[in-house]
């Protein structure tokens, strides 16, 4: 068993009810920290687990356990090049050296913000090109290729996430290994 952790962003329950942070602890989750900011709950878990991908599907069915609609799952998959640096623990100027190509070539290109002097990217692209240089964890991959799926499930309101994670997040460590 491995610890995960992450954050489900989620609404639907009146903050002012006497049992609103009740409600998530009697739905199973006693190992996670509620709060309520910006109009939104989130719900810091740290949950022990075979895969981040059955930490996330349990939290998951607790939220939705408690009434609460989920929005999101963080962190997020969009990152600069200082949260590039904060996750992989490498130093800002050398994931800016790997970004302007000055290091190795090939690194993902921004997918936001491009244009602008904080451009945003992939971090899942991010992740899987440092992995394939030996600069980075493939759990660390894993992880963010499951949180950037998980959204994408929740966007598009698939009625069993469980399942729906598994078979999305098995393709991609399928693609993954074949590279």
């Amino acid at each position: 068993m491995k610890t995960f952790e992450f954050m489900i962003i989620a609404s639907g329950i009146d903050p002012d009810q006497d049992d609103a942070f009740d409600r998530f602890y009697d739905a199973g989750l006693d190992d996670a920290t509620v709060s309520f900011q910006r109009g939104r709950f989130i719900v810091d878990v740290s949950r022990e687990a075979s895969s981040i991908e059955e930490a996330i599907a349990s939290a998951v069915e607790n939220v939705k356990a408690a009434g609460a609609t989920i929005e999101r799952i963080e962190p997020d998959h969009l990152v600069n090049l200082s949260d590039i640096a904060e996750r992989t623990g490498l130093t800002r100027a050398a994931v800016s050296l790997y970004s302007s190509g000055e290091r190795a070539e090939g690194f993902p290109p921004p997918v936001a913000r491009v244009t602008t002097a904080a451009p945003l990217y992939d971090w899942s692209d991010v992740a899987e090109w440092l992995y394939m240089r030996k600069r980075l964890e493939r759990d660390a991959v894993i992880e963010a290729l499951a949180l950037k799926a998980s959204n994408r499930i929740l966007e598009a309101t698939v009625p069993d996430f469980g399942r729906a994670l598994k078979e999305r997040l098995r393709a991609e460590e399928g693609r993954l290994q074949d590279a």
